[in-house]
């Protein structure tokens, strides 16, 4: 069972600046700014003191400045959206929450009025903003978000993987959506989340679960977090082979395609049985070639395009699977530096040094 960490005590705002990680010009990455004006809340909203924050693989686009970052992104903002921290100050109309609380967030933000977040869909909203892209993030001492879209942590969650329910909700989300239960899952790419996906769906009852990607120390942590075969794609074709004689000849049930490489959706989806059923979150670089007619149409699968977390049904089962005792994270979230040491941080994570890097805020 997870061990309880005490939330940090609340404590009064000493000054009007703040701390915080900025995209201060249109190019390669962050400047630690100290003289940022804290955001005060608005009616609805609550400011959150952070105390960890988690280093997404977004935040390494953007430190990058790739060309999503490029258009997406702009100048002067604070990034950042995984994160856990404690309420520090309330809008005049909240009416749930109070100053001391330790909470995260979920970072996608919509009005809640357009058709998906009227039925169940809000986080695939026509309006949705993310914090740390759209609106000022938590790389920072204090961050304001709408009181619809905090999560209280439970006592016995620690602040290490509260940091982190982002980024584990996304798994959640991939794993449930295709009802992994007593099924053989192929777990395609093993990154962060890949490697969350592997145990969450040993959580969730997966009967088998194997997993590919070309980074060996990677698939030796799948195996220990529960994948019974792990393959480097590099290789060769031959571990389809493989799996198909392990499954009776026919493919495994589920495929959670996490890579976004042209090459490995291919091949997971050949890797697939016929009326399988693939779930896709791993986003490619560029237009991929696939071959839709034997991949998708002749197979008869079902493909589930994933975004995100369900608001909020992926963070109750989130949280049930993590009281349960069952997610295996302490091997994946592997480093923590101060926000003064933040280019170490993002330089541990782009190197592959690191998996998941938290950088400590307060």
């Amino acid at each position: 069972m997870i061990q309880t960490e005490p939330a940090s005590p609340s404590k009064a705002t000493p000054t009007s600046t703040m701390r915080c990680l900025v995209k201060h010009h249109a190019g390669p990455e962050l400047e630690l700014m100290t003289d940022r004006s804290i955001p005060e809340p608005g009616p609805r909203d609550v400011r959150i003191r952070v105390t960890k924050a988690g280093i997404c693989g977004t935040d390494r686009h953007i430190w990058e400045w790739d060309e999503w970052a490029a258009g997406r992104i702009p100048v002067g903002i604070v990034t950042g959206h995984e994160f856990v921290g404690v309420i520090d100050k309330i809008g005049s109309a909240v009416t749930k929450y109070e100053p001391g609380l330790r909470v995260s967030a979920e970072g996608h933000t919509t009005k809640g009025v357009d058709y998906n977040s009227r039925t169940g869909n809000a986080h695939i909203a026509t309006d949705t903003q993310i914090v740390g892209i759209d609106r000022d993030g938590c790389f920072a001492e204090y961050v304001v978000v709408p009181e619809e879209n905090v999560w209280p942590v439970h006592p016995s969650i620690p602040d290490k993987v509260a940091a982190v329910l982002d980024p584990l909700g996304n798994a959640v989300h991939t794993v449930m959506a295709a009802d992994v239960s007593a099924k053989s899952v192929l777990v395609s790419g093993t990154g962060i989340i890949g490697l969350m996906a592997v145990t969450v769906a040993k959580a969730a009852g997966a009967s088998r679960i194997f997993a590919t990607d070309i980074n060996p120390p990677r698939l030796a942590l799948a195996k220990k977090l529960g994948a019974v075969e792990a393959y480097d794609a590099r290789e060769g074709t031959g571990w389809i082979k493989d799996i198909k004689k392990q499954t009776r000849g026919e493919g495994v049930d589920v495929v959670l395609e996490m890579s976004g490489a042209s090459t490995a959706i291919d091949q997971s989806f050949r890797a697939l049985r016929a009326g399988g059923t693939a779930a896709l979150l791993g986003l490619p670089a560029k237009p991929v070639t696939f071959d839709f007619n034997e991949n998708i149409i002749f197979k008869g699968c079902t493909v589930f395009g994933i975004n995100g977390r369900k608001m909020f049904e992926t963070w109750y089962q989130m949280e049930e699977l993590l009281l349960s005792g069952r997610l295996q994270l302490d091997d994946i979230i592997t480093h923590q530096f101060p926000l003064e040491q933040y280019k170490k941080a993002f330089d541990t994570m782009i190197t592959g040094e690191g998996i998941k890097v938290v950088l400590d805020i307060a």
